[in-house]
């Protein structure tokens, strides 16, 4: 039986940072966030980090919105995670789980949940990375925990038991979402349904695919079929006996 994209449990965020798709995808009901990062946002020509977030924050006002600090040092982490906080309500600021020296993001976060930020915990590629956050969340201030699933697949890995794992080890804060990260294919937002995650980033490119939800496998190939086909006419290919 066939499944509408609205009968999905799990929370999908869109992940991008071009202001345009993400005003379009956070209009469509099925969308219930949005997430970005510094690459992102190079990669869109965003040059001005405080404009283009406030931009964004005054089209999409009825759904969370995470940006992410850009800084190696956590003085100047904390300082920058203040700052953005403090443009809307709905945002989270994403803390990258350790530092570029391989330092732990942990004590930072700590002082941010107790001052009621809201944060985004990202780059979290094992079970030990989501134990040292859980301990340092809080029952009281909504967080999210984006393990990158994706990369983990990348590396030869089922990311499955890491995700099953780190859901057990957030059972115990009830305001602490589980992200399923760095989404690959279609199959990933049922894989992580499946398992329990709270949520799963999903770029505009597969969003697309969404439609294709159930979509019927005979249909899929007779539609593949017909585009190799007509390719073929277009580009006008010959073969003649040499």
């Amino acid at each position: 039986m066939s499944r509408k994209i609205e009968e999905l449990r799990i929370k999908i965020f869109a992940d991008g940072a071009e202001k345009a798709s993400m005003v379009e995808l956070a209009s469509k009901p099925y969308i219930q966030g949005l997430t970005t990062n510094p690459t992102l946002m190079r990669k869109a020509g965003v040059t001005d980090y405080a404009a283009f977030a406030k931009d964004v924050l005054a089209s999409i006002t009825g759904k969370s919105i995470s940006f992410e600090v850009f800084s190696d040092d956590f003085v100047e982490m904390e300082r920058q995670a203040m700052l953005i906080n403090s443009w809307a309500n709905n945002v989270y600021v994403k803390i990258p789980v350790m530092n570029t020296k391989k330092e732990s993001s942990a004590p930072l976060i700590k002082k941010l949940v107790e001052k009621g930020v809201k944060v985004n915990v990202t780059a979290i590629l094992t079970v030990e990375q989501v134990k040292e956050v859980a301990a340092v969340l809080s029952p009281k201030v909504p967080s999210i925990v984006s393990v990158f699933a994706g990369r983990i697949a990348d590396t030869g890995r089922d990311p499955l038991p890491y995700m099953e794992e780190a859901k057990k080890i957030l059972a115990s804060n009830s305001v602490a979402e589980l992200l399923w990260a760095s989404t690959r294919e279609l199959l990933n937002i049922l894989q992580a349904e499946k398992m329990g995650c709270h949520i799963v980033t999903v770029t505009p490119d597969i969003l697309k695919k969404l439609e294709k939800l159930d979509y019927d496998l005979y249909t899929l190939s007779q539609e593949t079929v017909k585009m190799f086909y007509e390719d073929g006419e277009k580009v006008g290919y010959k073969l003649y006996e040499a």
